[in-house]
C-alpha cells in the first residue's frame, strides 16, 4: 500500500473536552476506513501511546499535557501495522443520522428524517420517524433509546423481583464498557442502555441475572439455578449472544 493512503484527517476537535463526542474527534483512516481517535493530554505522561478500544471502536491517543494534536496524531497515523492489527478485531463504527439503521429489541429499524416532522421519535414498525434540525437526529434518536430502555430495565427488575419475593433499590442505565449491569450490596441495579438495541429475551436473561443477586451476590450454584428459574428463556442462548454480538453494539455512534 502506498504511504498516501494513510493520510491523517484531522477534523476540528474539541481538544478540551474530557469526553468528546465522536463527531467531533479527529480520525485515521486504516485500510481505507476512517477510525475516531480520542485525544488524552496528560501531565505525567512523557511520550505517545495508542490503545484500541474495542469496545467503543475508537482508538485512544495518550500525549504530553502540551503536546502537540497533530504531531502526536501524525505519529499514530504511521503506526499502520499495528492499527491494521488491532481494528481487524472490531467492526467499524456506525455514525447514527438520517437514512441510518439502528437496532431495536434486536431489529434494525431505518431513521427516517423529515424537518416538517416533531422532533419526538416516533416508531411505526421497523421505521423511526422525526422531525428538527438534521445535525441533532442522532442526539434525539440516542435519548429516546435510553429511555426505552430505562422504562423497560426499570419494570422488568421490579416484576421480576416481585415474582422472587425481592425488592430492587434504584434502577438506572448508563454506557459502561465492559459490563451489561450490576447490583448493589444495597440493591440498586444499574444496566447498560444498549441492551434495549439486543433482542428481547438477551435483555430479560441479563435483568434476571441481576436480580438474582438481590439474594446471590456470589455466582455460584444457588445463583445460576435461581437465574433460570427467573428467566423466561435460554439464559445460555442470552449469554452466547452478548459474547457474539455484544460488541457490535457499541459500534453505534450518535453523535
Amino acid at each position: 500500500m502506498s504511504p498516501g493512503r494513510w493520510k491523517t484527517i484531522l477534523s476540528n476537535a474539541l481538544f478540551d473536552r474530557a469526553a468528546p463526542l465522536a463527531s467531533d474527534m479527529p480520525r485515521i483512516l486504516v485500510d481505507g476506513e476512517a477510525w475516531p481517535v480520542r485525544l488524552v493530554h496528560h501531565a505525567r505522561s512523557r511520550r505517545y501511546r495508542l490503545v484500541f478500544d474495542a469496545a467503543r471502536a475508537e482508538l485512544r491517543l495518550t500525549l504530553p499535557q502540551r503536546g502537540s494534536a497533530a504531531k502526536a496524531l501524525r505519529w499514530a497515523s504511521e503506526q499502520q501495522d499495528w492499527l491494521t492489527e488491532q481494528v481487524g478485531k472490531a467492526v467499524v463504527p456506525v455514525e447514527i443520522g438520517p437514512g441510518a439503521l439502528v437496532p431495536l429489541f434486536g431489529i434494525d429499524r431505518r431513521i427516517e428524517w423529515n424537518p416538517a416532522l416533531p422532533r419526538a421519535v416516533r416508531l411505526d414498525g421497523d421505521t423511526m420517524h422525526l422531525g428538527g434540525p438534521a445535525d441533532g437526529v442522532g442526539r434525539r434518536v440516542e435519548r429516546w433509546l435510553k429511555a426505552q430502555a430505562l422504562d423497560l430495565v426499570t419494570a422488568e427488575s421490579r416484576d421480576i423481583a416481585a415474582r422472587a419475593g425481592l425488592k430492587a433499590g434504584r434502577v438506572g442505565v448508563g454506557d459502561p464498557r465492559s459490563r451489561w449491569g450490576s447490583c448493589t450490596a444495597t440493591g440498586d441495579l444499574r444496566y447498560s442502555w444498549r441492551l434495549v438495541m439486543a433482542p428481547d429475551h438477551v435483555r430479560r436473561a441479563t435483568v434476571a441475572h441481576e436480580v438474582a443477586h438481590l439474594r446471590h451476590m456470589d455466582h455460584g450454584r444457588a445463583f445460576h439455578a435461581l437465574v433460570d428459574e427467573l428467566h423466561d428463556g435460554d439464559v445460555a442462548a442470552a449469554r452466547a449472544w452478548l459474547r457474539r454480538e455484544g460488541r457490535g453494539l457499541h459500534r453505534y455512534r450518535f453523535g
